[in-house]
């Protein structure tokens, strides 16, 4: 018997908290998710694939957005608000100037930031999925 006959017997049980989790993202990628949360797993994901940048470019062109910052605003901790209103002005200040080096310079400390305090958005996201009926 080979080592992936080995892993193919072998049945991986998922804790209900993992079941939870699982299904959030699901309802999310369904378009199902409850505001704020679905804004707050939107802004999350968009972040950890491109940054900030990324985020409100997506964002900006999909939604609307004054709306999706708002249900933010309802969700984040003062410091990750901050942080958003401070990112998303620097991105519409360099939508003029696209060369600009500083407004760079500043979405990626923004973007630090946020990842320095991702642990806040998966503990609200957690509360999140204890609410959800699997």
């Amino acid at each position: 018997m080979g080592l992936f006959d080995i892993f193919k017997k072998k049945k991986v049980e998922l804790t209900e908290e993992q079941l939870r989790w699982n299904k959030i993202w699901e309802l999310w990628s369904d378009g199902n998710a409850e505001s704020p949360y679905a804004e707050l797993m939107t802004y999350q994901s968009e972040i950890n694939n491109g940054g900030h940048s990324q985020y409100f470019t997506n964002i900006e062109n999909s939604v609307d957005m004054e709306k999706e910052l708002s249900m933010l605003e309802k969700i984040l901790s003062v410091k990750l608000k901050d942080n958003l209103k401070k990112a998303y002005n620097v991105y519409l200040s360099s939508k003029e100037n696209e060369e600009d080096e500083k407004a760079e310079g500043v979405l990626e400390r923004c973007d630090d930031l946020f990842y320095e305090n991702e642990e806040e958005i998966n503990r609200v996201l957690e509360t999140y999925a204890m609410k959800i009926e699997l």
